[in-house]
């Protein structure tokens, strides 16, 4: 079984939600796939204040629902979002004729004070979508692999949302394909470039196979998109022939 996934590496406009939607409007509308992958907080960039945060009735929830109803395209990315008193990194999976799922981020990255604002998710999530199994997870997630580890056969495709700072990327790069070779499992990784009040972001966009080596990728420094191919036989043929899996450690995460 085969999914097209598209990466968005994009300039995000500080703290400008009309103006971004349409922007990735009009790359989900452009793009032959079958997922959409976009970064973190990718409708106001990375704002660790609640006025980033939209209520989940917001009209622009509406909107990326449409986008994907219309397009035909699944759209994956994080938003912050205001349920009751709490306020969550949430990525959404928006597929098309069917309800969003969601994850909100485990992992509040302290240096920034996101504590502070956000409140950190408890339930780990496996989504499906045309019988691919997605392990979603948010950018500083990817420092804790306990939080990703395979138990067993969970998953296909781990897809990681992130604002990771260019001062920082190297271990990004280096974290990615640890995880899909530890997982047996593709990795998805996108990343913002530009500029905001307190970093800059190089991108570093990459799809990876189970080995964890580059299918597709996004130039550094530069907004745009890739598309890569892949294939679920490819993880099943793997974990057949080197079923390391049967030999991880058995634990419980609390």
């Amino acid at each position: 079984m085969k999914l097209r996934v598209a990466i968005f590496q994009m300039d995000i406009v500080w703290g400008d939600c009309n103006q971004n939607l349409q922007r990735v409007e009009s790359f989900v509308r452009s793009v032959e796939a079958d997922l959409v992958v976009l970064p973190e907080m990718f409708l106001t960039g990375y704002h660790c204040s609640a006025d980033a945060a939209i209520p989940t009735n917001s009209p622009y929830i509406a909107r990326l629902q449409s986008l994907a109803d219309e397009s035909g395209r699944a759209v994956m990315g994080s938003v912050a979002v205001s349920e009751g008193d709490a306020i969550f990194n949430r990525l959404y999976l928006f597929a098309p004729d069917a309800a969003p799922q969601f994850y909100d981020k485990r992992h509040l990255f302290g240096m920034a004070g996101e504590g502070k604002v956000f409140s950190a998710g408890e339930e780990r999530v496996v989504m499906e979508y045309r019988g691919w199994r997605i392990l979603p997870l948010v950018c500083y997630d990817l420092r804790f692999p306990v939080w990703s580890r395979q138990q067993g056969d969970e998953y296909d495709l781990i897809v990681y949302s992130a604002e990771w700072a260019a001062s920082r990327i190297s271990s990004w790069s280096r974290l990615l394909p640890a995880r899909a070779i530890e997982n047996l499992a593709y990795v998805v990784g996108v990343n913002r470039v530009g500029d905001d009040p307190s970093a800059h972001y190089s991108g570093g966009s990459v799809v990876l196979s189970p080995l964890g080596d580059v299918v597709a990728s996004v130039a550094d420094d530069e907004e745009g998109g890739a598309v890569a191919l892949i294939d679920r036989g490819v993880v099943e043929r793997l974990r057949s022939r080197f079923p390391a899996l049967a030999d991880a450690d058995k634990f419980e995460i609390i």
